[in-house]
């Protein structure tokens, strides 16, 4: 039998499962052969076509940016170059008002202590001056907008077939007309 239906098959080439396959996929197929067996295709007249839309809400991000100033504080360490300027430029002072040796050492420390604390001094004032600074940076937020969009979801088709109207739901619009499948069936 399989000779018949595969002429170029040789007996040698079939296998057992082979032939177990076969049959099961021609049980398979054999409904959905017996449901086409009595039908043919026809096209017929399309009387309407109406596109479906849905709306459809989507959220679109959009990023807005601005440069922000902010103030900025000097971090509360001042350079220590005053106070030491000063301590030389005082023992300095003070090594050149004494007449005597022991005078000048003890000058010197003294002009140092004061020119030390008053350059420390004038150091914080400079600082507490100059210390405010500002800094600028981009600063950026995500807004979402809501837009309506409207979708093509299909179409709504009547058509005639045999005297009477039919309506279907298709993915396309069909054009003038549509391709139906008429199946006769003896009562």
């Amino acid at each position: 039998m399989l000779q018949t239906i595969f002429p170029t098959l040789r007996v040698a080439d079939v296998r057992p499962k082979h032939v177990l396959g076969f049959l099961l996929c021609a049980l398979a197929l054999m409904p959905s052969a017996l449901t086409w067996a009595g039908a043919h295709i026809k096209s017929v007249p399309v009387l309407s076509s109406y596109p479906i839309y849905q709306t459809v809400v989507l959220e679109e991000p959009s990023e807005q940016c601005h440069i922000k100033r902010t103030a900025r504080r000097h971090s509360g360490q001042s350079s220590s170059t005053p106070a030491i300027v000063g301590s030389i430029i005082g023992g300095a002072l003070g090594n050149a008002v004494g007449s005597k040796k022991t005078n000048k050492r003890v000058g010197a420390v003294v002009g140092g202590v004061l020119g030390y604390s008053i350059g420390r001094d004038l150091g914080r004032q400079h600082a507490n001056r100059h210390g405010t600074g500002y800094t600028e940076r981009e600063v950026c937020e995500t807004f979402y907008t809501q837009v309506e969009e409207q979708r093509l979801m299909g179409y709504d088709v009547s058509y005639a077939f045999a005297g009477q109207t039919h309506k279907t739901r298709m993915d396309r619009d069909p054009g003038p007309t549509i391709r139906v499948r008429v199946q006769v069936q003896p009562l």
